[in-house]
């Protein structure tokens, strides 16, 4: 049983790659929690948007503020071509809450308080495994990734690169 719990955490290592099927992943059909009160999967939106979904490090802190309120700024855009927009991170549906309704945040931010997708996406830990990643998915409505972003310091580039791979 030990063996095969390693090699189940071990799979799950794997980077979440352009071309990735999402419905070959249990994890695409995960309910998550959303800041209020909610919860949402992302298999639910294959057919029907495609999926932006940022993972920031940690509410409230001054990169991940920047980047979420950069999403905000251009929310509009995202909804003209009919994305869905998630942030999410390992921080309670509670604290996401109040970082959305201090920073007047518009989309739902996800609660990934296991860190579950955050590993079973590969993500890698940045500056020098201190803080989690920072990384950026866009999803297409069939349900396969069209972009996979990771830059720990640009943290505008992110929406930049997805509204990019979206063709807005």
């Amino acid at each position: 049983l030990l063996t095969c719990a390693l090699c189940e955490i071990h799979t799950l290592q794997a980077e979440l790659k352009v071309g990735y099927k999402m419905a070959d992943s249990p994890e695409y059909y995960r309910v998550l929690r959303t800041n209020d009160g909610g919860s949402v999967s992302l298999s639910s939106f294959k057919g029907k948007a495609p999926v932006v979904l940022f993972f920031y490090p940690k509410a409230g802190t001054p990169g991940c503020t920047k980047e979420a309120c950069k999403f905000r700024d251009e929310f509009d855009r995202f909804k003209k071509v009919g994305a869905e927009v998630f942030g999410i991170s390992s921080d309670s549906p509670a604290e996401n809450n109040n970082f959305a309704k201090a920073q007047r945040i518009q989309y739902p931010l996800l609660s990934d308080q296991d860190n579950i997708l955050r590993k079973v996406f590969g993500i890698k830990a940045d500056l020098l495994g201190l803080l989690p990643g920072r990384q950026t998915y866009v999803i297409d409505k069939n349900g396969t990734v069209v972009l996979s972003f990771n830059d720990a310091f640009n943290v505008e580039a992110h929406v930049d690169e997805a509204l990019k791979a979206l063709g807005a």
